[in-house]
């Protein structure tokens, strides 16, 4: 800003000497004095042929230049400008505001720069009260340190990182408490990158569910659930308990639903082994009926140098199961287990089988024609049994390269 002095001298430098010699100019200068210097001008201007002419006019086909206005959204504030606003903060210079705390000094301000930045500020302001100037606002139930911390970041959107993390559930209560969203991201997203920790995680899931922060009571939660011993056996959770019963219930139902989840979870895993394993069953089946499988033998037999092993994995152990049951004296169904589950897959794949009639796996038309001898309630779990082993087929292709169990 220039200084009043400067402002004071423009006026009486610029306005006498421009305003002297134009009154000069037409004091000492008449109209008829002009006409004998146009008579000439246009005289020579006829004679002399040497002139150029002037360039041509426009055409139509100008159009004034339009500049996007990609501009207006973007913004970049330079350092200084934030030294600036907070130095202004600092200083205190023209500051008509006065900021009272719980336990610390008076804390200078201005009210145009807090009305702008907070809506709940600046109808504080209008509502508060001026002697000598100066308006009085309180800010209970905060340190000294938050409260300032929160006031200069109004001014500048500066903190220093020691202070944040000392007093970050303050100015998140404090962001929310008088309109500061840009500061309320700012505290949820330090929270969030590992400032809390099992004692304070309680305190923040509190917080976080009284100042509208939805993910970061999410991310509480599901901090809690995950390591709920932990977190249960903390002070925090215990004064939470005596408080309040009701966010207790929450957490402990959020908790129980988890662990069904896991368990729901964990047993459609196995479900879906048991069914991977039947499909490579029938799989193996198939390729040793209809194939010849060359590479099941005995157990100590060994493979030649130019012998490939089978790709099925599931044939040694069907190649066992094959030969007891040839062997096995009780073999009735109900009998000796091993036979069972012979008869059960080779009941599964006559289900499974499209054509009975060419077919080479043994009993398989036999199945067929039994089937139609059942009772309906054996008939549904077969069928159920069939579509999960059709769509673990689906899902994993016709050649699945794992090791089977259930043989």
């Amino acid at each position: 800003m220039a200084s009043p002095d400067l402002v004071s001298s423009l006026p009486c430098s610029t306005g006498e000497s421009f305003s002297g010699s134009f009154n000069i100019a037409i004091e000492e200068t008449s109209p008829a004095d002009f006409l004998p210097v146009l008579e000439v001008s246009n005289s020579s201007v006829c004679n002399n042929s040497n002139i150029p002419k002037p360039p041509p006019l426009p055409g139509k086909t100008y159009t004034k230049t339009s500049y996007p206005k990609r501009l207006a959204n973007c913004s970049s504030v330079p350092r200084e400008t934030k030294d600036t606003w907070d130095k202004l903060f600092k200083d205190g210079y023209g500051a008509d505001i006065h900021i009272i705390t719980e336990d610390g000094p008076i804390i200078p301000a201005h009210s145009c720069v807090l009305g702008v930045a907070s809506p709940v500020l600046g109808n504080f302001l209008q509502l508060s009260k001026v002697k000598k100037g100066i308006r009085y606002i309180k800010i209970p139930g905060v340190p000294c340190e938050a409260a300032y911390a929160f006031i200069r970041f109004l001014y500048s959107s500066s903190f220093e990182e020691e202070e944040m993390k000392k007093f970050v559930l303050h100015l998140l209560v404090l962001s929310h408490s008088y309109s500061v969203p840009s500061l309320k991201r700012l505290c949820a997203h330090h929270l969030e990158q590992g400032w809390m920790t099992p004692e304070n995680l309680i305190d923040v899931l509190q917080l976080a569910r009284k100042c509208d922060a939805p993910r970061l009571s999410l991310i509480c939660t599901r901090m809690i659930v995950k390591d709920f011993k932990t977190i249960s056996s903390t002070q925090g959770w215990k004064v939470m308990k005596r408080v309040d019963p009701a966010l207790e219930q929450e957490l402990l139902e959020a908790v129980v639903e988890a662990d069904s989840r896991k368990e729901e979870r964990l047993k459609k895993i196995e479900e879906k082994k048991v069914y991977l394993q039947l499909h490579e069953a029938m799989e193996a089946l198939l390729h040793i009926c209809r194939d010849g499988c060359r590479t099941i033998g005995p157990r100590d037999k060994v493979l030649k140098g130019s012998q490939v092993a089978c790709g099925f994995p599931a044939c040694k152990g069907l190649e066992t199961l094959v030969r007891h049951f040839s062997s096995c004296k009780t073999r009735v169904p109900g009998g000796c287990v091993h036979c069972k589950r012979m008869w059960q897959l080779l009941e599964l794949h006559s289900r499974m089988c499209s054509e009975p009639d060419c077919c080479k796996v043994p009993l398989c038309r036999h199945f067929k024609e039994k089937m139609q001898q059942q009772s309906k309630k054996d008939e549904t779990k077969w069928k159920l049994l069939v579509s999960k082993v059709i769509a673990v087929k689906n899902s994993v292709g016709p050649f699945p390269a794992r090791s089977s169990g259930l043989l």
